[in-house]
């Protein structure tokens, strides 16, 4: 028999009561906001729970909230083929906490924690390989955090001198880090300063 994401709201609460922070319904999918402490338990109620039965985790992602005390939100999204359903799980972390790895309960979760720390530099404890998985040896950095510039630090070409593939700090003509907000009606400050000087070197 399944159930419908209402009973679900009422299973997953009266479940996890200690657990949940907040629970809504959206787009009919529920959202419950929990601790980080609380992460693993609460995973592997839905999993095993006989009325939740999300056997299949879609996906482990994170945004990041710089200003915010708590800077990353770690979310979970889980699907239950048996009542059609989906559950999104959130949990708020600093840039400190180290984060359960849930592997043992879903062992596709492997390459996905390894794509969060890769992007944002979420660590994971108790991963078997916690290592980057998109970006190369070496690199310096977390791409998806908000203060990583968009050119990023370092950039990779063939030398023809060397005759070999070289990763050196990115040079540009222009300074793409300190971005101008101003209207672009209005024109940036960097065009209005060498429209001033060539007024000035014209007099």
């Amino acid at each position: 028999m399944t159930i419908t994401v209402n009973d679900l709201e009422r299973t997953v609460n009266s479940g996890l009561a200690t657990a949940v922070i907040k629970s809504e319904i959206n787009f009919n999918q529920l959202f419950i906001d929990i601790s980080v402490e609380n992460l693993t338990s609460t995973i592997l109620f839905l999993k095993t729970n006989h009325k939740c039965k999300f056997k299949q985790l879609i996906d482990i992602t994170a945004v990041d909230y710089p200003e915010k005390e708590k800077r990353f939100k770690v979310v979970y999204l889980l699907l239950s083929h048996e009542n059609n359903l989906r559950i999104v799980i959130n949990a708020d972390i600093d840039e400190n906490t180290k984060v359960p790895s849930i592997t043992k309960i879903f062992p596709s979760a492997n390459w996905m924690e390894r794509e969060v720390f890769d992007m944002y530099g979420i660590f994971f404890k108790e991963h078997p390989d916690l290592r980057r998985i998109l970006t190369d040896y070496g690199f310096k950095g977390y791409p998806l955090r908000k203060d990583f510039p968009l050119t990023g630090h370092t950039e990779v070409r063939y030398s023809e001198d060397k005759k070999k593939v070289i990763s050196e700090p990115v040079k540009l003509n222009q300074e793409y880090r300190d971005f101008d907000f101003d209207s672009p009606w209005e024109g940036t400050k960097y065009i209005k300063e060498d429209l001033d000087k060539d007024k000035n070197n014209s007099k």
